[in-house]
């Protein structure tokens, strides 16, 4: 029995489609905005301030392992009805939450380890959506922008676990832009049209694989024509690839290169 904390965005819908289809048992607990699970027999709709109910759910199953699907978004922390656990718990989730969405997820994975529950990598049932080195469209970088891709890759291996960057534009060796706390999309609608820049998405040090996978999908690359981008780079085994071939195919007829490093 596998417990799913799911959130919103595609991926976690394609986490549940393949337990079902590899026939495992499962339980949901529905963190998404909407309900998004409420259909499923299976489903759970538990706030993020019933720790209690959340943990004894979990042992009741009699699971040994949850994992982390979708975004889980932060919650009006001052709307939450809490239970005892909740009550002890929740400042260290509102804590974290000043740091960004991806930081409740981490503080929710200690709160769980403290409750000897352990938490598995997002993509555990999933290998096939992580890809592996190699260059994956017609379009590859030439040499100009292999160096603004070493550029980039430098600058990542520079920061320190504290900051926020997952995502970065670079161009002629140059670090254009960053992600803040709000996102890739967010970081992208900051750029000029035409920018002519290459996406890259690398994890941070000491980034918590489990849940926080660098994620590209089909509207990664609409967005990356939009806004005149020349490539996307990602690390090879460390990454979320959604809607693949559709990705590729998008990516050749619009000259952008996939490059997993």
């Amino acid at each position: 029995m596998i417990g799913l904390f799911l959130g919103d965005t595609n991926f976690s819908e394609i986490v549940l489609q393949k337990i079902i289809k590899l026939k495992i048992k499962y339980f949901i607990i529905d963190f998404s905005k909407n309900n998004k699970f409420k259909k499923n027999k299976n489903s759970n709709r538990l706030s993020i301030g019933k720790f209690g109910k959340i943990i004894n759910l979990i042992k009741e199953k009699k699971s040994k392992k949850v994992l982390f699907a979708g975004k889980i978004a932060k919650p009006k922390f001052s709307t939450l009805r809490l239970d005892l656990k909740g009550i002890y718990y929740m400042p260290s989730v509102i804590k974290a939450a000043r740091l960004g969405d991806a930081a409740i997820i981490k503080a929710i994975i200690k709160i769980l380890e403290k409750e000897k529950i352990k938490v598995i990598s997002s993509n555990f049932f999933n290998p096939e959506l992580s890809l592996k080195a190699k260059n994956y469209t017609k379009l590859k970088p030439n040499s100009k922008e292999i160096k603004s891709i070493k550029k980039g890759v430098l600058y990542f291996n520079q920061l320190n676990s504290l900051d926020h960057v997952q995502a970065l534009i670079v161009k002629d060796e140059k670090v254009i832009a960053t992600e803040g706390n709000q996102g890739t999309k967010k970081m992208l609608s900051k750029l000029k049209k035409g920018s002519a820049g290459i996406l890259i998405k690398l994890p941070k040090k000491k980034q918590d694989l489990r849940m926080d996978l660098p994620t590209i999908g089909l509207n990664t690359l609409k967005d990356c024509k939009k806004y005149g981008l020349k490539g996307i780079v990602l690390k090879s085994k460390k990454n979320i690839f959604l809607d693949k071939d559709k990705c590729i195919s998008f990516a050749n007829k619009n000259k952008i290169f996939i490059k997993i490093i």
